[in-house]
């Protein structure tokens, strides 16, 4: 990419889109083009396409999406599967009418089937069953890497799909109920501690494997991708690092120095048993993460406290 390219960063004030933009800037480009939801109704097809044909972006990264944790994917199924859809399609078919140079479609590591084998190679995709709870939301992200594929395939589109581990950083969504495990532990340990509580309790049994990403080294691969990867399929993004969601509150609480017990509900879902990503592909193209699991929460937890305090 040049330095004054036009790069669209859709879904820019959002965990994703933000690291995305901060590091475009750290890499000394300047022609960057956002435009906030209210702005842009991305689900809205004329709409995109008159914005599309008004900016000529020459690169898009596709970052804006419906997301949430289990009860949120759950609970709102239908606008998981139909938000997701209708943004995808409507970026990626517009890129591909206005002759964009090159896109980047971000997906989520939920699109392989809940017992897949681990970890998680990227051939593994719809060999499987998926995990109920987020099906809706998984199918959608599916959709879009065969949308890549499809105009890849169909009119030489140069258009790449990156499957990103689970992500915490700057700008996570911390709702209580739409939040994903990481941020939403961090919120009820912050608040605990505050509160000076005897113990916290936290969904399923605390055994799930997990493995997380920090968000700056997720825009550090991507942009790597955009000038190093060019072929179908997608490619896997993540830490190669797998932690038990127990541990992680116990790590969490190590942090914010709650002094309570941890209790798990063993009622409650756990989710799929292990998530594990294999991201040879990727370390043989020379990327490799640099924020480890515990520096990464210190650096939010020292950013949110004041203001989940």
């Amino acid at each position: 990419m040049e330095k004054n390219a036009k790069i669209y960063v859709a879904g820019h004030r959002g965990m994703v889109g933000s690291a995305i933009v901060r590091k475009l800037e750290k890499e000394g480009f300047n022609n960057i083009v956002t435009r906030t939801s209210a702005e842009l109704d991305l689900r809205d097809q004329k709409a995109v396409e008159h914005f599309f044909s008004a900016e000529k972006p020459e690169y898009v990264f596709l970052a804006a999406a419906k997301v949430g944790g289990i009860m949120a994917n759950n609970t709102y199924r239908a606008e998981f599967i139909y938000d997701n859809l209708m943004i995808e399609s409507n970026i990626i078919h517009q890129s591909y009418v206005h002759g964009v140079t090159k896109l980047l479609f971000l997906g989520s590591s939920c699109i392989y089937p809940k017992m897949a084998p681990q970890p998680l190679k990227e051939e593994y995709l719809l060999s499987g069953y998926l995990e109920p709870t987020n099906q809706p939301y998984a199918i959608a992200k599916i959709a879009g890497i065969e949308l890549c594929d499809a105009y890849r395939a169909q009119y030489g589109c140069n258009f790449i799909s990156a499957m990103p581990a689970n992500l915490y950083g700057p700008n996570d969504n911390y709702d209580p109920e739409k939040s994903h495990v990481l941020p939403a532990l961090l919120v009820k340990l912050v608040a605990a501690a505050s509160k000076n509580l005897p113990s916290i309790t936290i969904w399923g049994t605390g055994s799930p494997l997990r493995e997380f990403l920090h968000v700056d080294d997720l825009a550090d691969a991507c942009f790597f991708l955009m000038e190093q990867f060019d072929n179908p399929g997608f490619i896997n993004i993540g830490s190669g690092k797998e932690i038990s969601i127990f541990d992680l509150a116990q790590l969490i609480k190590k942090i914010t120095g709650f002094a309570g017990e941890i209790l798990t509900d063993p009622s409650k879902p756990d989710g799929t048993p292990r998530k594990l990503m294999d991201s040879s592909r990727l370390l043989k193209m020379g990327w490799e993460p640099s924020i480890s699991l515990e520096e990464g929460i210190r650096n939010v937890y020292k950013d949110v406290s004041p203001l989940l305090s």
